[in-house]
């Protein structure tokens, strides 16, 4: 599944914790389609290595399995939720794209 390359539309949510952490989630019939395809190890957690693209701003990250929305999750940076004009509860265009 390696090269894999997706979009979707997806609204930024925050989770409170010890710090504020700021996440997409993926939708779960592209989450499936994920865990089920992809070829490479899962990592810690059960991540997959990803290619971002929202707006201009391009990055790498990882996505996360959610057991509480059964899909994976995509933390977006300060940085990008600035550059991209980012809020909670506002939808972003993503590409996604899985990294080798």
């Amino acid at each position: 599944m390696d090269d894999e390359t997706f979009d979707f539309k997806a609204e930024l949510w925050v989770w409170k914790g010890d710090t504020a952490w700021h996440f997409l989630t993926l939708p779960q019939e592209l989450s499936a389609k994920i865990k089920f395809f992809s070829a490479q190890p899962k990592r810690g957690f059960g991540s997959v290595r990803v290619e971002v693209r929202i707006g201009t701003s391009t990055w790498k990250t990882s996505i996360f399995p959610s057991k509480t929305s059964k899909a994976y999750i995509l933390p977006v940076k300060a940085d990008v939720r600035r550059a991209e004009k980012m809020s909670v509860g506002k939808a972003a265009n993503v590409r996604l794209r899985i990294a080798g």
